[in-house]
């Protein structure tokens, strides 16, 4: 028997919506590829979802209708204190994007990008450069990723 999904499970239409606004506005679909010995090829792919706000209601609000994730402060204590609300869990991460496609606008492109990484299976070295490829595109429609963007295909070779 599957289990149930719990993701978003109480979200109305209308706040997912909302929700997929906010992740157009003040939110991140980002993609990291980092050095993992215990992989099978040496790297852990990771896909995750976040937004930041000054607000902690905001983040707060973003745990309570998702049920999922963690909050974070950063700056903590200085008049730049922020919060984010963010999902490392590739699956949850795929199931929070899934849930907010329907109603991006600008970061429809990065989503989209983020769920073929989350879906290609890391079984060989050809698979895990294709799914590199594809994380060097998806960070190249993040600004900040632009400005301290890392070459995650050269970094496989």
């Amino acid at each position: 028997m599957e289990a149930v999904n719990a993701v978003g499970k109480n979200i109305i239409e209308s706040e997912r919506a909302y929700c997929a606004g906010f992740i157009d506005a003040d939110g991140a679909i980002m993609v990291c590829i980092e050095k993992h010995a215990a992989k099978k090829f040496g790297f852990r792919v990771r896909v995750s979802v976040k937004i930041t706000q000054r607000d902690k209601s905001v983040a707060e609000w973003f745990l309570k209708k998702f049920g999922v994730g963690r909050i974070k402060a950063n700056r903590f204590g200085t008049d730049r204190t922020n919060f984010e609300w963010e999902v490392k869990d590739q699956k949850v991460a795929a199931e929070v994007i899934e849930i907010l496609l329907p109603y991006l606008q600008f970061k429809k492109r990065q989503a989209l990008l983020a769920l073929r990484i989350l879906r290609t299976p890391i079984r060989s070295k050809a698979k895990l450069q294709k799914t590199a490829r594809l994380a060097d595109r998806l960070a190249s429609f993040n600004v900040r990723s632009r400005l301290r963007r890392k070459n995650f295909a050269s970094m496989i070779q």
